[in-house]
């Protein structure tokens, strides 16, 4: 069992705004180590001050652009170098690709930033960490996701059918997780309607979010902050949670053939061995 008696330190990406921030913010609170992922410097300056003012701790702070995989590799070194054990990876970074575009990687930009990215970052990081949260969301009920064709929201780009896609594979990398590394508690969760920056440059979606009733970031962070501090004996892992509460999200979402086939065709987009892992310190072997 994890020991959370102890100043744990807690990874989360896309910290700079919004959930991450307030999530961020809350674990510090709390007491816990909390470092700062994002793309941008001086947001993340910005977020630092936030939650120094807010808790008296300064966070440190990790710039990586996932939408480049070689960034994500490059945290991944820097992260093993600077932690010997990373008490709680919350994958938070996300990202809604208004247009068609295709990464430096080959990839639509949706399904990297939000996918791959987390899945390349947890895979090298595997053997540190204590859990795994993953902000997820509802919109994945409408995702069409094909493993066979990681780019297939490419040939008719729809930004929310990418975001959506997205979003589902978010949940079946947390069941196939679960399946593959039984000591690693992973969990995910929607966080509800939140008030950020996502999708800020949309006119559209900015105006269909202000027509629902949308939450503050402190509340849409309630559920990561909580998946991160029970006790692992209370949840489910891989579990899809929303309110504190286990759900049950769409059943495409958690076929477990799906989620092998997803995982299988992820390490080969990010280039890792899909059967063993990535390459681990002596002594340390793959759940799968």
């Amino acid at each position: 069992m994890e020991d959370l008696t102890e100043r744990r330190v807690v990874v989360v990406t896309g910290a700079s705004s919004g959930i991450g921030l307030a999530a961020a913010i809350d674990l510090a609170y709390r007491g816990d180590q909390v470092v700062l992922v994002g793309r941008d410097s001086a947001r993340l300056q910005s977020a630092a001050g936030q939650v120094r003012e807010a808790t008296g701790e300064r966070p440190e702070l990790f710039r990586a652009d996932f939408a480049v995989l070689d960034d994500v590799r490059s945290l991944a070194e820097r992260l093993r170098t600077a932690y010997d054990r990373i008490g709680v990876l919350a994958n938070n970074a996300g990202t809604i690709a208004l247009h068609p575009t295709t990464t430096v990687d080959g990839y639509e930009l949706s399904v990297q930033a939000n996918h791959l990215a987390p899945f390349l970052l947890t895979n090298l990081l595997r053997d540190r960490l204590g859990r795994v949260v993953v902000t997820a969301s509802a919109a994945h009920r409408s995702g069409l996701l094909n493993p066979n064709d990681l780019n297939q929201t490419l040939h008719r780009f729809r930004p929310m059918s990418a975001y959506s896609a997205s979003k589902r594979a978010n949940i079946l990398f947390t069941v196939e997780a679960a399946r593959r590394w039984p000591d690693l508690p992973t969990y995910c969760f929607h966080p509800g309607i939140v008030r950020t920056r996502f999708a800020s440059d949309s006119r559209l979606i900015t105006f269909a979010m202000r027509l629902l009733p949308a939450r503050s970031p402190a509340k849409g962070a309630e559920t990561l902050v909580w998946l991160a501090n029970q006790a692992p004996e209370r949840l489910r892992s891989g579990g899809y949670y929303q309110d504190r509460r286990l759900r049950h999200p769409h059943a495409t979402a958690t076929d477990p053939q799906l989620a092998a086939q997803l995982w299988t065709a992820s390490a080969k987009a990010v280039g890792i061995d899909s059967s063993h892992g990535p390459d681990l310190p002596s002594g340390v072997r793959d759940g799968d």
